[in-house]
């Protein structure tokens, strides 16, 4: 077992875990856009082409682009099973016809294996959720929600003009949780206007809540977002990379020990990019949040001491 793995709950560890080998995500670019861009300018850290930097185009069949990737993936790591990611945008925002249906074509390729789709916490409902339910045992492949939260702090939510609040997000993981849906959380740690005690808040409202897995972003300014007239305006300022370390550091060991991180730190190509990462690569800020945690021997979980019943057992009762 790795150092990194020892450390926290890596997302690879666990795909080999359920499925006996490892899993690789395949993008998919459907052709949908976002509540939050119907009806204003969408999230102010987002760009106008979402995530998809490298997806492939929308309008080529979902069949042809998980073969595109599959393909790539195959000869680069010998891989065998993989999960269809609806990457962009707010995939369940589409009408459940369509959705079904693009869903449906994913199992072109025998090798899928889960279907995961991304989406926002108020574009979660019971038709839709009953409707996966039906999909997931008649093919027997695994369905899995990616829902952007980024924050707990609601003030925060509305500075970035994200649209839901925090309601919507509670609202959305347990109507997910009565289905038995993996749920993957999306948050963003260095917002801002957030501060440390916004980022352990988060680490301990995931834990409380039937959350399965966390994506967690670090802040990146895409050149065509709302963000970035205020970032090169001075008018907001992101934290240090050390910071962010130790933010990172913090989320983790508060977060319960059985969630799987999915990921530590998010990029953006450098020619999209006002600002990303520090200028540093992700996989040498990885390595030094591991030394942190090495000298320190910390662990995902050690400080999540906090649910069922803390003060019973302070007062020893």
């Amino acid at each position: 077992m790795t150092q990194k793995q020892e450390r926290y709950r890596s997302y690879s560890s666990y795909l080999k875990e359920k499925y006996g080998e490892k899993v690789y995500k395949l993008p998919v670019n459907l052709p949908v856009s976002c509540p939050n861009r119907m009806e204003g300018q969408g999230c102010s850290f987002c760009s106008g082409i979402g995530t998809g930097f490298e997806a492939a185009p929308a309008n080529i069949p979902v069949k042809e682009q998980l073969i595109r990737s599959r393909e790539k993936i195959e000869k680069r790591y010998h891989a065998h099973k993989f999960i269809a990611y609806f990457q962009n945008y707010t995939n369940t925002f589409l009408p459940l016809p369509a959705l079904l249906t693009y869903m449906e074509e994913a199992l072109y390729c025998p090798e899928i294996v889960e279907i995961s789709l991304s989406t926002r916490p108020d574009c979660i409902r019971d038709d839709y959720l009953r409707a996966f339910d039906d999909f997931r045992k008649k093919t027997g492949v695994e369905i899995s929600l990616e829902i952007g939260l980024q924050t707990v702090n609601y003030h925060t939510l509305k500075k970035v003009n994200r649209g839901h609040g925090l309601a919507e997000y509670l609202d959305a993981v347990q109507r997910i949780s009565c289905y038995g849906f993996p749920i993957c959380t999306h948050m963003i740690l260095n917002l801002p206007w957030d501060d440390m005690e916004d980022v352990i808040e988060s680490a301990r409202i995931l834990s409380a809540l039937p959350v399965d897995m966390v994506k967690l972003h670090s802040l990146y300014i895409p050149k065509d977002c709302l963000l970035y007239e205020d970032y090169i305006g001075g008018r907001i300022t992101i934290c240090p990379k050390e910071e962010y370390l130790d933010r990172l550091v913090q989320f983790v060991i508060h977060l319960r020990e059985d969630i799987v991180i999915e990921r530590l730190f998010s990029r953006i190509p450098e020619e999209n990019a006002a600002f990303s990462n520090w200028h540093t690569s992700w996989w040498k800020l990885a390595q030094l949040w591991e030394q942190r945690m090495e000298e320190e021997d910390l662990r995902q979980g050690c400080r999540c001491d906090y649910l069922n019943g803390a003060a019973l057992r302070r007062w020893g009762l």
